[in-house]
């Protein structure tokens, strides 16, 4: 993909929807993967137990495979029904039982960082909603009416056209206001020529946040930060983004945590309190992590909450998580999970305390975590596993 990382020669066997890029990448080669099979519980594999050296205070996760899937990336689960569902990369929406609601492999590109990306239900459970690359690369939103067993009504909410064959985003999410957050990357290529995380006027490199019932094909909500700026998307939430791959938000205070990949020096999270009114500029590309990129200056950036080198231990992604708000493991309530794609590590930091992280597992290729109704959290691999995350 011609990264001038040095995880280049690893980052290019497997998907790189979730590594940085120095340059425009060529096309790639199939990735490898195990054929499709049922989604029944199977025994768990080697490697995804966690590291036997984490700090006894910290405890310790057992990682569950308990469904096989075709490079899951996204994960959502939908009010009124005990089903998991799981977006493939390859174009369908999977239940973890191995139902298939909704099948776009024939109308997603097949580009290394393309494909079906993201998945949300509305609050409802009436409407889910799909993020996704056309056959020429370009983002469609799109909805379908959904009453547990059929998908029907189809309809494009929005749709943005991209420059580059990465840097897509794809997570949706919906808040606790309601609205639908939509992660839209940079457009691509290396170091955002086009200036697009800084610019108001175009959707790239932004979250944006609509309301996709409220009007047709959505409804601005009236306190977007920039609903009446002139010039400026009123879409808009948030700015200065490269590669918002994941993000998602803490059903127990409504922050909300973004993961943005970074270009070839550093990683990061961000952090975003319930009480904001949006506006935030996460500094992208006037800055990379905190440090100043290509010379650049910037002002009323936002510092971001976790940062790591990528020049060290094979890291190459940030993969965004949860807050755990669950039961079922007392000792990590309250901590932000987040992990390497390449690394695989998985790690476990106080909410209050981000940077005080901890490795808590691995999951090799780990391409994105879910939450349940319960607050139990999951995570996937793009190899095929979904794993139900337990104590050890």
């Amino acid at each position: 993909m011609g990264s001038v990382r040095p995880v280049a020669a690893l980052a290019a066997l497997v998907l790189v929807t979730l590594t940085a890029c120095a340059q425009e990448p060529a096309p790639p080669a199939p990735v490898p993967l195990d054929p499709v099979e049922s989604a029944t519980p199977a025994p768990e594999s080697a490697g995804t137990e966690p590291a036997e050296t984490e700090p006894p205070e910290r405890g310790k996760l057992r990682f569950k495979q308990i469904a096989k899937l075709e490079q899951p990336v996204a994960f959502a689960v939908r009010k009124g029904d005990d089903r998991l569902y799981v977006a493939e990369q390859t174009g369908r929406l999977r239940t973890s039982d191995g139902d298939v609601v909704i099948d776009l492999s024939s109308e997603v590109s097949g580009g290394n960082e393309q494909g079906l990306l993201g998945v949300a239900f509305h609050p409802s459970g009436r409407w889910v909603y799909l993020d996704w690359t056309d056959a020429r690369g370009d983002t469609h939103v799109t909805e379908w009416a959904f009453d547990g067993s059929k998908a029907t009504a189809r309809r494009d909410v929005l749709t943005q056209d991209q420059p580059y064959p990465n840097h897509n985003g794809g997570q949706l999410a919906f808040g606790p206001d309601g609205h639908l957050y939509i992660a839209l990357g940079d457009g691509g290529s290396a170091g955002d020529p086009q200036g697009n995380g800084q610019d108001l006027a175009t959707l790239l490199g932004k979250i944006l946040r609509i309301d996709p019932r409220g009007g047709r094909p959505y409804k601005i909500p009236e306190d977007n930060p920039f609903a009446d700026k002139k010039g400026a998307k009123p879409e808009i939430w948030a700015y200065g983004l490269r590669n918002p791959w994941r993000f998602g938000f803490d059903r127990g205070t409504g922050d909300l945590w973004i993961g943005d990949v970074g270009q070839n020096a550093w990683e990061e999270v961000d952090h975003q309190p319930a009480g904001s009114r949006g506006g935030e500029n996460y500094g992208w590309n006037t800055r990379e992590g905190e440090s100043r990129f290509r010379g650049a200056k910037g002002r009323d950036m936002v510092d971001p909450v976790i940062t790591y080198s990528l020049d060290e231990g094979g890291n190459c992604s940030v993969i965004a998580g949860y807050v755990y708000r669950g039961e079922k493991i007392p000792w990590l309530r309250g901590r932000f999970l987040y992990g390497d794609f390449c690394a695989g590590w998985i790690k476990a930091a106080p909410a209050d305390a981000p940077q005080d992280g901890a490795e808590v597992g691995k999951v090799e290729q780990l391409s994105s975590f879910g939450e349940g109704h319960d607050g139990e959290l999951y995570a996937l691999s793009l190899r095929g596993p979904l794993y139900r995350i337990e104590p050890a």
